[in-house]
């Protein structure tokens, strides 16, 4: 398992994390197979979308905010962050990318996107790359 290490600047923000995933496939030499890309913080989030143009990131941390603002009447966790865990929640934890030749199988416009939603903060991305068994 490899670690990668993310330090964000901002409450919340979108961090494209793709060249670090594509640099640790390459080094493993695993041609073809699976990687598995693991946020272990419960106030951050792990996603694939577009990196081509950087509005998108500013469009969906808006409309994050918008549906899941960060202060309300309603929210009852102590620490002032119950926006982010659900943020993390509807984000999701983890994503699953194929490997094939020795590179990641992503759209054209694709990328790997690490979500803060708490920050500024260190943040670590755990990456598990599981070569085929077989020929495929």
């Amino acid at each position: 398992m490899f670690t990668v290490s993310v330090k964000t600047r901002q409450r919340t923000e979108i961090i494209d994390i793709t060249g670090n995933i594509e640099q640790l496939v390459a080094s493993s030499g695993v041609t073809s197979g699976v990687v598995t890309v693991f946020v272990p913080h419960t106030t951050a989030g792990i996603t694939i979308n577009e990196n081509a143009d950087p509005t998108v990131k500013q469009d969906i941390l808006a409309t994050l905010a918008q549906i899941i603002p960060a202060k309300t009447g309603y929210y009852q966790h102590l620490e002032g962050n119950s926006d982010a865990h659900i943020k993390a929640s509807l984000v999701g934890s983890s994503v699953n990318v194929l490997i094939h030749n020795g590179h990641l199988v992503l759209g054209t416009w694709q990328g790997v996107m690490f979500c803060e939603f708490d920050g500024p903060r260190q943040r670590q991305v755990w990456v598990k790359i599981l070569p085929s068994s077989g020929t495929q």
